[in-house]
């Protein structure tokens, strides 16, 4: 199966201008905890609730004037909208992310893939309880 098969489509991106009060204005109207941060179509960045906290209010940003660009994680890990899901759940469990963002080859946006679609859309109880297994483990504290 593969990953078009079960992503969730046509995902709402925010501009890495926005502030990051509309960001998370935004992730709460969605009611979800990550939003692909896009300029064209094209994925540069994904900003999590996460990053609001602890790399812009933590660090005393003014969350109303502050955009997304200085909060986002830049380096993101994405997967094609042709990979096969198991592929991607070993994606997942490597770098302990319960969500993937999804391109064409074309290199634009295309979906979403989260823990959640592997569980429900896929069906298979053991692929969802091998990843969300391998995400939940502790990191490896930096010194």
């Amino acid at each position: 199966m593969n990953v078009h098969e079960i992503m969730t489509p046509r995902p709402e991106c925010i501009s890495p201008e926005a502030t990051l009060q509309h960001a998370a204005e935004r992730m709460k109207e969605l009611d979800v905890g990550a939003v692909p941060v896009c300029e064209n179509n094209r994925l540069v960045g994904m900003l999590t609730d996460r990053d609001i906290a602890l790399r812009s209010v933590s660090q005393g940003y003014d969350t109303r004037k502050d955009n997304v660009r200085h909060a986002m994680t830049r380096q993101v890990v994405y997967c094609y909208d042709d990979q096969d899901v198991t592929e991607v759940a070993d994606i997942m469990q490597r770098m302990q992310i319960r969500r993937v963002p999804v391109l064409d080859r074309d290199e634009c946006l295309v979906g979403i893939v989260s823990l959640g679609d592997l569980a429900v859309e896929q069906g298979n109880d053991h692929l969802a309880g091998e990843t969300l297994e391998a995400i939940s483990e502790p990191a490896s504290p930096t010194r």
